[in-house]
């Protein structure tokens, strides 16, 4: 039984011409060529979306882009749009920078070219060790796709980092916050259930309470629903906090600060290259770290 779940988009489980799939390395939820590159073979895209894996076989999502599944995640941070009329635009912008980093979308409000409100949104899914591509490779191979042996033999597996990942999300996090908080803004962390829960038993979450509009650090998690030959996201829980609850579950302090102007300047300046947000549009690409493959 194969460990790929979901492979460009599509469920492992379901009869369809893989062929054409592998070849094509379409992405459904960018509207594009897969991100996710080998290493070693940078022309070649992984693919591989969500893996079972453990004892019980969990489906654990690996790809943050996974996440953009009918623009659901964003549809779910209106309510963070204070300042939003009727009449106005909403506008999804990749990669903001701010001081620590950079988030992967902003959430707008514009009317008439000027931004009137905005949220910030980082995806976050599991990282791997080892690697999957062996794995993508036999399910290929059973499906009578013609693999290369040393793919299909290789004795290497993967696993989940899943402490390395919790600790980078909420270092990540901290430096981020203070910016928001001092624009009277929110920042919105996108997370699959089983990494929030491993956050919750790792790390010190007692003080994280359920989801207040007032704290600027929102959390947003996500069960993912097998339905009827395939697979979709849905938000289950939320809970917020501020910077000093960030800080609490790490026992850091730093203060990094943006002015407001400077924020909306660089959002206005990207909408040209910004998407309308609505069903069924193409999303533009955040540069997210983990697009490539350690194979």
């Amino acid at each position: 039984m194969t460990k790929v779940i979901e492979l460009y988009g599509h469920p492992t489980s379901r009869s369809l011409d893989w062929s054409d799939i592998a070849s094509s390395q379409h992405c459904p939820f960018l509207s594009r060529k897969c991100l996710k590159n080998r290493k070693s073979e940078p022309d070649i895209t992984i693919g591989t979306c969500t893996v079972s894996y453990g004892r019980g076989g969990r489906n654990i999502i690996i790809c943050p882009f996974r996440l953009l599944d009918r623009s659901q995640i964003f549809i779910d941070c209106l309510h963070l749009l204070t300042l939003h009329q009727p009449g106005n635009e909403l506008r999804v912008i990749p990669e903001i920078a701010v001081p620590g980093g950079s988030i992967d979308y902003c959430l707008a409000s514009v009317r008439s070219g000027k931004v009137i409100d905005f949220t910030g949104i980082e995806l976050q899914t599991l990282d791997t060790t080892g690697t999957v591509w062996p794995e993508r490779q036999r399910f290929l191979r059973q499906q009578g796709i013609t693999v290369r042996d040393v793919d299909t033999t290789s004795k290497k597996g993967f696993g989940m980092n899943w402490k390395m990942t919790a600790k980078t999300t909420l270092m990540q996090l901290h430096h981020k916050i203070h910016t928001f908080e001092h624009l009277s803004k929110h920042l919105v962390l996108v997370v699959q259930d089983c990494l929030i829960d491993y956050m919750q038993r790792e790390f010190y979450f007692e003080h994280i309470q359920e989801a207040r509009l007032g704290d600027p650090m929102q959390f947003h998690s996500y069960e993912l629903l097998a339905e009827t030959g395939s697979y979709r996201i849905q938000l289950n829980k939320r809970w917020s906090t501020d910077a000093n609850g960030i800080a609490q579950c790490l026992g850091l302090q730093t203060s990094p600060r943006v002015e407001l102007e400077a924020m909306l300047r660089q959002i206005e300046n990207k909408l040209p290259q910004s998407t309308l947000l609505s069903v069924g549009q193409p999303l533009p690409v955040s540069t997210h770290e983990d697009v490539t493959d350690d194979s």
